[in-house]
């Protein structure tokens, strides 16, 4: 069983930052996307940014030029670099990644953006 833990949510003001990671249980050399998405209240959960084995990236339009996903294969994690925050990125964050088509998620880490 995988298991993916988040970290590194809290409260910020509007311009602030934070970094989220993503610590996952086994080795994440071999896999090839890993992502973020999120979830605020009322609202389905979206696509936040994902990136591939070989590093390339995809960004919600939302997202592109503030956020930056990265990935660090010797420590079993993936980054999420979050600049400039606006209060309607306010969501609770989960990474989530593909195992041969069986996709795993994590518990989610709270992001509040206060104006």
């Amino acid at each position: 069983q995988v298991q993916l833990v988040e970290s590194g949510g809290g409260s910020v003001q509007a311009g602030e930052s934070l970094r989220l990671s993503c610590a996952v249980s086994r080795s994440i050399f071999s896999i090839n996307t890993m992502g973020w998405y999120r979830q605020a209240p009322g609202k389905q959960r979206e696509l936040v940014a994902v990136i591939s084995s070989s590093g390339s990236t995809n960004y919600a339009d939302s997202v592109k030029g503030r956020f930056t996903i990265s990935r660090d294969n010797a420590k079993n994690t993936v980054i999420l670099q979050m600049n400039s925050l606006k209060p309607e990125d306010t969501a609770v964050y989960y990474c989530r990644l593909v195992i041969q088509m069986v996709y795993y998620w994590g518990r989610g880490t709270q992001v509040t953006v206060s104006s």
